[in-house]
């Protein structure tokens, strides 16, 4: 997709946001005025040398630039690759974690895609969160564990130049997956040459090369890998293994040049997925343990991506274009011996895909009726193929049966598998979407956004094991529309609406697994489930050195995607409405400091009548797994002397786990990470970084459904947590030539 970034913004820093409530909020705003009146009297010389615009903006090397009279919301933004480097990231998804109000956790091993949670969502493992990078969808639609699957695994932090992020339906270029939240990342087209070593307390071992050759001053070649190992606190340990590797050639640059990028990404590992709580009180396992230590996750994925960009006065051109090859085996289990008492509820999971695609945008900047316009176009162009099944496993041996769940939801029937799979298809998605966007200046003080796109979405699939063929297709129409107020004493005010959409798995709108479905009286689960959202916003820099930006929300979904625990996929579920308040801050006191906050509170429900509800299988309208607050307060420091890193300290609020009810909850979690790193000379530094500074004892994730830990057990429904990581620490040292 092409980048959703402001005309005229540039990359800048910022820090994921939200709120924690009571004395952690309290102690939040403490420590804030701590660290920044603990330097005060040191900087007060150094305050001076702060670079400013011709407007009186502080402009900064590590921070958000000044987005007045560009942003079409208070809430879309710019990360740099500055932000990236000082940033403690413990796993390459908490990358995403730059995007205010957004946590990046994981309920199972690294070899997974993460879980993302954001406005009151929880986004499972993408869904309704749309990634790119380099122009490339990373969502995988009708995926084979969960819609919108969105593994990060793949990059390198070292060679990010930054994202753009977006949040609410309000862009016309954003499209599958991107209604609640969107980035797109930038790789760098010079990489500095460097070797890198790291080593963990978590039986962390990585090694990171890369560098550039420079053909002439236009051409440039850089190549990058890195090789990488973790073990984590897990009984037994996860044996986590990974090798990433990119090439890339550029001419130019992004707007005037073009470019082509070839990456490479296999792991394999174990996975310890969430654990019964009770398994733990019983001594069944430790806290770290797992009751399948089988379970294992392999993946691999080969890319071809080019982009190519011009301009030209009034006008701009750019084009993506890309191929994409993975594939994916999963094994897990949720349930243990709930289904089969026998050999247990252990199931492989298989995908192979390929997606090509194409995304060709331009923008033409011209006066309509003597009024500034500028106008955007586009199209987008998706191809998916792909073979997705399930296997009934034992230690990842599969089995010749099945188990269909009975309407109880405690036993199964055995039935044979067909060429070894309970489920088998082969699907083919193919997404294309029309666009426009216009941007009409009325008066220096106002401005309008109209846009207007236009889904066309269609589908194939076919049962391997049932021989049924389907085949379909849905149009939707998404108008989108900002009036923006501003500037005005170095302040806007922004009102947005629109539509956006996410994908649903083809094979419960065609019913070839009816998992993937709803109930039959709750209607046809579409291809396209509509959201509707709206906004008003504020972005303010006018109190010297400190930029604020503010948002309340409210956004709807026709069909919400719920995550099956017993079955480790999601299925759509009831509408739902979000309606929440965010609030982000960024304060430069000193050229070599820069603090934030990021608050955001959120109510999420489900919009049905008990009966409705009653539908879906629930008792009540409380959406699971939907925090209510998320809270963040960071710390950078960069070129203070030899002296550089981060601290980050995020919370997590209380949420629902089980879906519908209030109770039980989750109280979340609250984390502190720390990044400081000392630069030796011109060539070497070193960092050393330490995660849950604090060692909180909280859940990474939880969930509530019923299990049998034994097999001559009984069934017991009951909290089932995948736990935060203790402290540990890494240390790391590169050497550039």
């Amino acid at each position: 997709m092409s980048e959703a970034r402001p005309e005229g913004s540039q990359s800048i820093l910022k820090r994921p946001a939200d709120p924690p409530r009571g004395r952690r909020l309290l102690a939040m705003a403490s420590g804030c005025a701590m660290l920044l009146s603990a330097p005060v009297a040191e900087a007060q010389g150094q305050a001076g040398a702060t670079a400013t615009d011709p407007a009186g903006e502080v402009v900064v090397t590590a921070s958000r630039l000044n987005l007045l009279g560009a942003a079409l919301t208070a809430s879309q933004g710019s990360i740099t690759k500055e932000e990236v480097e000082l940033r403690p990231i413990f796993r390459i998804g908490q990358l995403y974690e730059t995007v205010p109000g957004l946590v990046v956790t994981i309920h199972s091993g690294e070899g997974k895609a993460n879980q993302y949670l954001l406005r009151g969502f929880n986004l499972d493992h993408g869904a309704d969160f749309a990634s790119f990078v380099d122009g490339m969808p990373v969502n995988r639609a009708t995926n084979t564990h969960g819609q919108g699957y969105s593994d990060q695994n793949f990059l390198m932090s070292q060679v990010v130049a930054g994202l753009d992020y977006t949040k609410g339906p309000y862009y016309a270029a954003i499209g599958d997956f991107g209604a609640v939240g969107a980035t797109h990342v930038r790789l760098v087209n010079d990489l500095p040459a460097q070797v890198a070593a790291t080593v963990g307390t978590f039986g962390d071992q990585e090694v990171f090369a890369g560098g550039t050759w420079h053909v002439d001053s236009e051409d440039r070649v850089w190549a990058a890998a890195d090789l990488g190992h973790v073990d984590g606190p897990w009984s037994p340990p996860e044996d986590f293994r990974k090798i990433d590797a990119t090439l890339r050639f550029s001419h130019g640059t992004d707007a005037d040049g073009y470019s082509l990028t070839a990456m490479y990404y296999k792991s394999a590992g174990r996975l310890t997925t969430d654990q019964s709580v009770s398994a733990v009180q019983d001594g069944l396992i430790g806290r770290y343990g797992s009751l399948d230590p089988s379970d294992r996750s392999r993946s691999e994925r080969l890319s071809l991506s080019g982009h190519y960009g011009a301009s030209r006065g009034d006008w701009r051109f750019s084009a993506d274009a890309y191929v994409i090859h993975a594939g994916m085996t999963l094994w897990n289990d949720f349930t243990h011996y709930l289904f089969d008492p026998v050999n247990g509820d252990q199931e492989q999971q298989d995908e192979t895909r390929t997606t090509a695609g194409l995304d060709v945008a331009a923008t033409l900047n011209t006066r309509i009726l003597g009024v500034d316009a500028q106008t955007l176009v586009g199209v987008q162009e998706r191809y998916d193929t792909l073979y997705i099944d399930r296997r009934h496993t034992v230690r990842r041996r599969p089995l010749a049966y099945c188990d269909l769940a009975n309407p109880d939801g405690v036993s199964a029937t055995p039935y044979a598998a067909v060429g070894g799979a309970c489920n088998a298809d082969r699907v083919q998605l193919n997404d294309l979407g029309l666009y426009g966007q216009t941007t009409l200046r009325w008066l220096p003080w106002l401005r309008t956004d109209l846009g207007l796109r236009e889904e066309d979405y269609a589908a194939t699939d076919r049962s391997l094991v049932s021989g049924f063929h389907g085949s379909g297709s849905q149009t939707l129409l998404q108008p989108k529309g900002s009036l923006v107020l501003g500037p005005v004493y170095r302040s806007e005010l922004y009102l947005s609406a629109g539509r956006g959409f996410h994908s649903d798995d083809v094979r419960g709108v065609f019913g070839t697994l009816p998992l993937e479905g709803v109930p039959a009286v709750a209607g046809r689960t579409p291809f396209l489930s509509p959201a509707v959202g709206e906004e008003v916003g504020l972005r303010t820099n006018l109190i010297p050195r400190v930029q604020v930006q503010g948002a309340a929300f409210q956004e709807d979904f026709k069909s919400e995607l719920a995550y099956d625990a017993d079955q480790g996929e999601d299925s759509a579920s009831a509408p739902s409405r979000r309606r929440g308040v965010e609030l982000s801050g960024q304060y430069r006191p000193f050229r070599w400091l820069e603090v934030s906050a990021d608050l955001a509170w959120s109510k999420a429900r489900y919009r049905a009548s008990p009966a409705q509800l009653a539908n879906f299988g629930l008792s009540g309208a409380f959406i699971a797994n939907a925090p209510g607050f998320i809270g963040s307060f960071g710390v950078l420091v960069d070129n203070l002397g030899p002296w550089f890193g981060g601290l980050q300290w995020r919370d997590l609020g209380a949420y629902p786990v089980s879906d519908g009810n209030k109770d039980p909850r989750d109280k979340g979690y609250s984390e502190v990470n720390v990044d400081v790193g000392y630069r030796v000379d011109g060539h070497l530094k070193l960092q050393l970084g330490v995660f849950n500074l604090l060692n909180a004892r909280a859940d990474a994730a939880a969930y509530y459904y019923t299990s049998r830990l034994v097999p001559t057990g009984a069934e017991a429904t009951g909290l089932q947590v995948h736990p935060l990581e203790p402290i540990s620490a890494r240390f790391t040292a590169t050497y550039a030539f």
